[in-house]
């Protein structure tokens, strides 16, 4: 095994959540890496940090795109730090917690002798792709789909799947259905279908999309249940064509918009007939429950792609 290596700079809570919040950050950043961000300082949004692990030495071009990302350490010293004959993934995920979310306990290979035996637990390595569940959107939506567990759903989508965590956990509560899970990233589908050979997922069919806009997933429409832990931006740029794919009376689920930026995607539902219907906030985070209305959607005109540029920046 190689030596592996480590970058860590001082950052701010917003910048870690824009990182969180920025899935594959590989046109970023030359080289694979698994970034990490950590609070150092309970409730002190100026004291976070950033690690980035490396199987390799990272070269003067990859020490600058990291410090990119994080414009306050302008001024500080990247510390560098070659860790050895190490398995740099699990050292990188060995700051991930297993997290506990109802039914459900996601969990690193750091943690695999955890595991509860009264849950249904998945292992979610830290990688390419955004979801591992701690972010609060992920662990969100996981707690939304938890409390619908008594409901019954036969079609279900995940638009953004990332890790494809929550389409997983769609296709536990409810085996009947069946399960898309989409992205617009096609690392993001490897990734998934990854996970789900390593989790024992079968019978879930992956796309790569931007949004709804795929042959397939219009075919196999309309859903019942429509997931999409995105950006508030593309919610909302999104917001027609997911009403469009939606059955009457679906359960629409939304996440990855601050508390902030709410009204502005329900506003959008709204004008497609949905209605708010409950909202779980975490932090400066909020995942929405909406219901689509009593006669289905049809759009008018072409869907608008203003907005999609931001998956990844839309903080």
């Amino acid at each position: 095994m190689s030596d592996s290596w480590k970058l860590t700079l001082p950052c701010t809570r917003a910048e870690a959540e824009a990182i969180d919040a920025s899935g594959d950050l590989g046109d970023a950043i030359p080289g694979d890496a698994v970034l990490m961000t950590t609070e150092e300082i309970e409730d002190d949004v100026e004291s976070w940090r950033l690690d980035a692990y490396f199987e390799h030495e990272p070269a003067a071009d990859t020490v600058a795109a990291v410090r990119a990302l994080v414009p306050s350490a302008a001024g500080a010293t990247i510390a560098v730090e070659r860790l050895g004959d190490a398995d740099w993934v699990m050292m990188s995920q060995a700051g991930l917690e297993p997290l506990s979310v109802g039914r459900f306990f996601v969990h690193t290979g750091a943690h695999a002798g955890a595991v509860p035996a009264d849950k249904r637990a998945f292992l979610i390595e830290a990688s390419r792709a955004f979801g591992t569940g701690h972010h609060e959107t992920t662990s969100g939506c996981l707690a939304m789909l938890d409390g619908l567990g008594d409901a019954e759903f036969s079609n279900v989508v995940d638009i953004g799947t990332g890790t494809g965590l929550l389409a997983f956990a769609a296709a536990h509560l409810w085996p009947a259905a069946a399960v898309m899970g989409t992205d617009i990233d096609p690392v993001s589908i490897d990734v998934t279908a990854e996970n789900a050979a390593l989790n024992g997922v079968g019978g879930i069919d992956l796309v790569v999309a931007d949004g709804t806009l795929n042959d397939a997933i219009v075919a196999r429409a309309p859903y019942d249940l429509v997931i999409a832990n995105i950006l508030a931006g593309p919610l909302v740029s999104m917001a027609p064509e997911i009403a469009s794919i939606s059955d009457v009376w679906a359960t629409i689920v939304l996440a990855g918009l601050l508390e902030t930026q709410r009204a502005g995607v329900v506003a959008a539902y709204e004008a497609c007939g949905c209605s708010l219907e409950a909202v779980d906030r975490r932090g400066d985070w909020s995942v929405l429950r909406l219901r689509a209305g009593a006669v289905r959607f049809v759009a008018e005109g072409p869907f608008d792609p203003k907005g999609r540029d931001g998956w990844a920046l839309d903080i």
